[in-house]
């Protein structure tokens, strides 16, 4: 039987992390991959969905400057746009396991399971290693309802060869609608059906509604307390009904959650405990089996679920299992963005979770010259001081809300304020250089 000092189960940003920095600190290291290498951002995630929003954001840019220097608005070809996007995705398995050789770590295609608390089975292999991370990760949830069968995911989604002509999206969260603004962009009748009156839940509400109002005049359609009941095929389409309405359309994308991939792993042989939300862990990333560890987006923690938060976790855990750290994992201000048009971001505490001990600034920017350069339509900011001045959280509704929260986010890691931006000069005119107009 085969014995490694660490052994991880799964190759996204997640287990790779802690793979290197295992490998780093002199341990010989072993990880195992089901599906494809890389994981989900690189091959069916952020990274294509990103490519593929290129089509928007440029699009976007000349439909604000009609009239101004343009006179007609380009069309995307889907199937060029994914031929591209492939040329990212298609080499990523191959490279992954390039660079793990490279490294000298050793990798194994294959599912593995649990037969002890200290032993696996991949294939006809039988392993046991001194320590175990599990990174395995999550996968599209689908509604338990009659009919889900022609219900697609945004794994189909990000993979469609030809985009259908008319969409419907469940659900109201950053998948959703992410890929809504994508599929509408590149000329989709777009609707998103939701069960209640709140999308975006995770996010200010006065700045969803102002996205939401943006996106219907854009010509995508919501339709909010809809309790999704049964899909129905008639036809080449598809009919969404619920007790008191139907839709149709020519596909149905599920966008209501992810699940974590836990199933196969056979946890309880290994006394891990797992809950709906994924295998629970202690402050340390530690199971309920001390010798196995989790991070990424299977752990069962309410930090949102991330590619650098999964890179933050896996990277803790080589540090914890090398001795390079004994601390309680302490998670760092977590930025999160909605890839719309406009964009939504955030960062630490919003207006949702406002005390006495905090001020509010809501900042109207559209007139700046930024954005008015850009012709957008709307560009709000909403930042959050404590009683000493510092910067506590940002949450920004803007085409260029992505790049803003990040610059927020260093100020309020390192403490900096208005004072201290005086100190120094930012390029102009730059989304820095609005800095000292944009803190108070």
């Amino acid at each position: 039987m085969k014995k490694y000092d660490e052994i991880v189960i799964g190759s996204g940003v997640a287990g790779l992390s802690a793979a290197y920095g295992l490998k780093e600190a002199g341990k010989q290291v072993l990880v195992i991959e089901e599906n494809l290498w890389g994981g989900t951002c690189p091959n069916r995630g952020c990274d294509p969905k990103k490519i593929l929003l290129n089509g928007l954001e440029t699009k976007k840019r000349v439909e604000q400057l009609l009239g101004k220097g343009f006179s007609k608005v380009p069309l995307v070809d889907w199937q060029a746009l994914q031929a591209f996007k492939r040329t990212f995705t298609d080499p990523v398995s191959k490279n992954r396991q390039a660079e793990l050789a490279s490294a000298d770590i050793d990798y194994l295609s294959g599912k593995a399971h649990f037969i002890n608390e200290h032993t696996i089975v991949v294939g006809e292999e039988t392993i046991t290693a001194t320590h175990f991370v599990l990174a395995t990760g999550q996968r599209p949830a689908i509604l338990p309802i009659e009919g889900n069968q022609y219900l697609q995911t945004s794994t189909d989604f990000l993979s469609l060869t030809e985009l259908p002509e008319e969409i419907i999206f469940i659900g109201a969260g950053y998948v959703a609608f992410e890929l809504a603004m994508i599929a509408h962009a590149a000329g989709s009748k777009v609707t998103i059906v939701h069960h209640n009156q709140r999308p975006l839940k995770a996010f200010e509400e006065k700045l969803v509604k102002q996205l939401v109002e943006q996106m219907e005049r854009a010509g995508i359609q919501f339709v909010f307390d809809f309790d999704s009941q049964r899909i129905v095929k008639v036809d080449d389409r598809y009919q969404l009904q619920s007790q008191i309405k139907e839709l149709q359309a020519d596909a149905i994308f599920c966008a209501t959650g992810r699940q974590p991939n836990i199933e196969r792993l056979n946890l309880e042989a290994a006394n891990v405990e797992v809950n709906k939300q994924g295998i629970v862990v202690n402050e340390y990333l530690q199971t309920t089996n001390p010798i196995i560890f989790a991070c990424g987006d299977i752990v069962a923690r309410t930090e949102p679920k991330l590619t650098p938060v999964a890179t933050f976790e896996g990277n803790y855990i080589a540090d914890y299992l090398t001795k390079n750290s004994a601390e309680k994992i302490s998670y760092p201000n977590i930025p999160t963005i909605v890839f719309t048009s406009p964009k939504l971001a955030q960062v630490g505490i919003i207006k949702n979770q406002l005390t006495e001990k905090h001020q509010l600034e809501e900042i109207d920017m559209t007139s700046w010259f930024t954005y008015r350069r850009e012709n957008e339509p709307i560009a709000r900011a909403q930042l959050i001081y404590d009683t000493k001045g510092y910067l506590v959280g940002a949450s920004v509704l803007s085409e260029h809300a992505d790049d803003l929260i990040n610059t927020l986010n260093l100020l309020i890691n390192q403490k900096m304020r208005k004072k201290d931006l005086t100190q120094m000069i930012m390029g102009y005119p730059t989304l820095a250089s609005d800095l000292s107009y944009l803190l108070k």
